[in-house]
């Protein structure tokens, strides 16, 4: 079987994928940040709306469009109301993501099984599959990125400059048409960093015009959205763009020292990412030093300018992610090889310690979720078994190789373990998010119909509730500034804590009746911006 993974390592990357991501990829719930692609690329196949994007109808142009372009292309395809359509852009770049670690391990001369084992490592670190639930825009920048520096290092290391300066440019163009410059500074620069401190740019001045055409084709490619429309929709496009640069010093402010444990995002592979970040150490037991030493300060370097934004969020990490699975890869990689043969305690014990944890994990994994199910474990009854052999298997497969010192067994346990349980364990996450207050809005429509009336919001509703409503719901209170509807009676969504406001507005020449109460909340979460009362609003006789 480790024969058949290591002969067809792509195939393998992507049997991973399929198995972790594909199969259950419209289990969970949409975030604030899947609504806003969602809507928009539901807006652009219904509406028209694709070069000129917009959200409920507004314009939004915080984003570049290509991502959502992707999104719309799926749900054409496939169906624009399915999760699996909309989400499956995101997770096939998290194969190209592992793909390119692949090749770009190959490129640096690591040997094809290393190179393998950083594509995994990859691919299964924590925030680099959750952030396509979390943040799609970001997935896309950093695939396309990675893959544009992949052509980077092949145009100094091959002997084809014009081909992988076209290659380079146009996955980098195609990143910043995701998330504009963000990549640029996050995977982009510290990568030049590093491998001018470490490689050098050898045959840089003989290709020169390669590399200015490089640059042309990345932001010619990159930035063509934002000039036009910049040009077409000016007022909206600048208001909109100052409103994101202020957020960069002003939102979501973190102290410098934020992501200093930026090893723990990588989830199941944390204890040996941060050991392989100890240069002294490691440096000394790993035969490619060099590709070491650029990976570590890739890591390093992405941290520090990272660090030096004042807007932090976990979710930022993803970048510095890429060249941690590569760091990763060196200790993993000499585990392999040496550990039979290592004796000394200090360097032993880390390795039972963190591994020993992993299994004791897939023990207790099937008796938490019983105690958790409770009665309703019968309902998935089968996910439960299969969740509870894979789980058990694991184990001891674990404590098995752990005493005969085999790590490559242990690791390939360890990504079974996390393959199967996405596999077999995801459906039982929708127990976790029962609410007996669940309303969904979507079943507003049918009371429209019925009654002839049309819907409004007071004050800005949010992503999820737009998504879930399937349509577009005019916002009447914006700047302070009530624009009371012309029709007699409308129906007028607000919060709780509005209703004095809006009976103020409203003066005495409107009655208010409430109709319903729709709460978007899953589990025991109790948002208030998921939580809307709809009421009946009829003017006097």
């Amino acid at each position: 079987m480790l024969q058949f993974i290591e002969k067809y390592p792509i195939a393998t990357i992507f049997a991973v994928i399929v198995l972790m991501l594909l199969v259950h990829l419209n289990v969970p719930n949409v975030t604030i940040m899947e609504a806003r692609n969602f809507i928009t690329s539901r807006e652009m196949i219904y509406d028209g709306n694709w070069f000129l994007t917009t959200m409920n109808g507004e314009p939004r142009y915080e984003k570049p469009p290509l991502p959502t372009w992707l999104t719309a292309f799926s749900g054409v395809i496939f169906g624009v109301n399915s999760l699996f359509a909309l989400r499956l852009p995101a997770a096939l770049m998290v194969f190209i993501l592992g793909v390119f670690a692949y090749f770009f391990s190959l490129k640096l001369s690591l040997s094809k099984i290393h190179s393998l084992h950083n594509g995994l490592i990859l691919i299964t670190s924590f925030y680099i599959f959750a952030i396509i639930n979390e943040a799609p825009w970001d997935i896309f920048a950093h695939g396309f990125m990675f893959a544009g520096l992949y052509y980077l290092v092949c145009f100094f290391k091959e002997n084809y400059p014009w081909k992988n300066a076209v290659l380079a440019g146009i996955f980098m163009g195609l990143s910043i048409m995701s998330k504009g410059p963000v990549s640029l500074f996050a995977l982009l620069l510290p990568f030049v960093i590093s491998y001018a401190f470490v490689f050098r740019f050898k045959k840089f001045t003989q290709n020169i015009l390669p590399f200015i055409t490089f640059i042309i084709i990345m932001f010619s490619l990159g930035s063509w959205w934002f000039v036009c429309v910049r040009i077409a929709d000016s007022q909206a496009f600048l208001e909109i763009a100052t409103k994101e640069t202020s957020n960069w010093s002003s939102y979501n402010v973190k102290p410098f020292y934020y992501y200093w444990s930026f090893f723990t995002q990588t989830g199941i592979w944390t204890i040996p990412a941060f050991i392989s970040l100890l240069y002294p150490y490691l440096i000394k037991r790993i035969k490619h030093k060099t590709t070491y030493k650029f990976t570590f300060w890739w890591t390093i370097s992405a941290v520090i300018l990272l660090s030096l934004i004042p807007e932090k969020k976990p979710r930022y990490l993803v970048p510095v992610l890429i060249p941690l699975a590569l760091n990763t890869g060196f200790y993993i990689n000499y585990l392999i090889k040496k550990f039979k043969n290592i004796s000394a305690k200090k360097e032993v014990l880390p390795v039972y310690f963190n591994f020993g944890l992993l299994g004791v994990i897939a023990f207790i994994v099937p008796i938490a979720l019983f105690i958790l199910l409770k009665e309703d474990v019968t309902n998935y009854l089968l996910n439960f078994i299969l969740t509870t052999i894979a789980s058990i298997t694991s184990c001891l497969l674990i404590i098995k190789n752990l005493y005969k010192k085999n790590i490559k067994n242990v690791f390939y346990t360890v990504l079974f373990f996390m393959v199967t349980l996405f596999l077999f364990g995801m459906p039982i996450s929708k127990h976790f998010t029962k609410n007996k207050l669940f309303k969904p809005i979507s079943s507003l429509h049918k009371f429209e119909k019925q009654n002839n009336i049309t819907s409004y919001s007071f004050n800005e509703l949010s992503p999820e509730i737009i998504w879930d409503y399937n349509g577009k719901i005019k916002n009447i209170f914006q700047n302070n500034v009530l624009t009371i509807p012309s029709e007699k009676n409308f129906g007028l969504l607000l919060q709780n804590k509005d209703i004095d406001l809006i009976t103020k507005k409203l003066g005495t020449n409107y009655n208010l009746k409430l109709v319903e109460t729709y709460n978007l909340n899953f589990g025991s979460k109790n948002k208030e911006r998921l939580i809307r009362q709809f009421y009946i609003v009829s003017k006097k006789q």
